[in-house]
């Protein structure tokens, strides 16, 4: 009986064994162990030398521990103006929150928004500029918006005939590709291109594939080149050394962005006005061990549900722990919080009418309130994800793994 029971409990171990995800190995790597595009400056200073220069930046365009404009000041680069996306040049405005042009009160450059009613640069901005350099830490995920400002400044870029350099760096989320694709009904500045939630690209690879695929419309082909990252393969899990934006504070706050994002299109919070910003999850209707509540503070002005005690969970010892499957977006906490709205009773919707601008879709809002599970939805996705990952191969930088000597 004996034997039969431990022959029973190896085929079973068998089967959970092939039933596992063949992921391929993961690295995990630091700042120090690579270098950025704008960290290359012999690669890119002959190009501007002599030029008029404007600056795409914000407050992670670092070169080691100097700001890029003080870098390039410094090296008497003729920096005409910068100009700055969502959250502003120095990183602290709230998300959505109008950013209005400003000067630099160190440097006395002109800071031109490109958040608001001007996100995209005006011919007028531009005409004084004979090249623009791009230089924005992005987190691989198609509703953080630095991708849209990519995208409108290569369209100004075209129009303009003005050449563009990138500097381009990891990509923290680079590892893995998940979420619905867009579709084009429900494009936005959260939104502009027929590409998965999690797409997996670094900017530079990103704007490869916008000039590919003609996304710039009217026929407008950008003139760039891309300062590639020295050292950087696919399979690298980086650290960001700074935060690309005020409520992505942590490597944490990072990796959970993708999947709890979307309860911004909810009447769940996020953490916003915490110290957890996107570790956490919750609301005063949820149920769950963890609790806190939203205050108002610099990055995060008037947060969802401000002064009230919310309850869910707090999900930063789990984001520490999802590399042992880090191929797709977690839903169960969305999935659970729709239901639990559901079981309350309450009048108010569950989803509000930023969601689908959110998944680019309707289809996952209406998954979720015809019951269907995680494993159901993560499914549907899959031809769709395979057929994106055939067509952006042409457009990739960067190898999964660099060949050994």
């Amino acid at each position: 009986m004996l034997k039969k029971l431990i022959f029973l409990a190896i085929i079973i171990q068998s089967f959970a064994i092939q039933a596992q995800p063949a992921h391929r190995k993961l690295i995990y790597i630091q700042d120090k162990d690579i270098e950025t595009g704008a960290e290359q400056i012999s690669s890119w200073s002959a190009k501007v030398q002599g030029k008029r220069i404007g600056l795409v930046a914000h407050a992670s365009s670092y070169i080691n521990e100097t700001h890029l404009v003080d870098s390039m000041l410094s090296l008497d680069m003729n920096l005409v103006k910068v100009f700055a996306p969502e959250h502003g040049f120095r990183g602290t405005a709230s998300a959505g929150a109008k950013i209005e042009d400003e000067k630099d009160p160190k440097t006395g450059l002109p800071i031109i928004s490109l958040y608001g009613s001007n996100k995209k640069p005006k011919a007028e901005q531009l005409k004084d500029i004979d090249i623009m350099l791009f230089d924005l830490q992005d987190v691989g995920v198609r509703f953080y918006t630095y991708l849209s400002t990519l995208h409108y400044v290569m369209q100004a870029c075209a129009e303009n005939n003005i050449p563009l350099i990138i500097l381009d760096r990891p990509n923290p989320n680079g590892y893995y590709t998940a979420g619905p694709i867009l579709r084009p009904e429900y494009a936005s500045f959260v939104g502009m291109h027929p590409i998965p939630v999690v797409h997996g690209n670094t900017l530079g690879e990103m704007a490869n594939m916008i000039n590919g695929e003609g996304w710039l419309g009217e026929g407008l082909s950008c003139d760039f080149e891309v300062i590639a990252v020295k050292g950087y393969e696919r399979r690298m899990i980086y650290e960001l050394p700074r935060k690309p934006s005020p409520n992505l504070p942590t490597k944490e706050s990072v990796y959970m962005y993708p999947s709890l994002c979307f309860f911004e299109g909810t009447d769940v919070s996020v953490g916003r006005g915490t110290d957890y910003p996107f570790q956490v999850y919750g609301a005063p209707f949820l149920m769950g061990s963890f609790q806190f509540v939203p205050e108002d503070r610099e990055g995060a002005m008037n947060p969802k549900w401000e002064g009230k005690v919310c309850y869910g969970e707090h999900l930063g010892q789990f984001a520490q722990n999802q590399f042992s499957n880090p191929r797709n977006l977690y839903l169960r906490y969305l999935v659970k919080a729709h239901y639990r709205h559901q079981r309350m009773g309450i009048e108010k919707p569950f989803f509000n009418t930023f969601f689908d601008k959110l998944a680019g879709t309707d289809e996952l809002r209406l998954r979720i309130q015809a019951g269907q599970t995680e494993e159901q939805i993560l499914a549907a996705w899959e031809p769709m994800l395979k057929a994106y990952r055939t067509k952006r191969k042409q457009y990739l930088i960067y190898p999964w793994s660099a060949p050994k000597n």
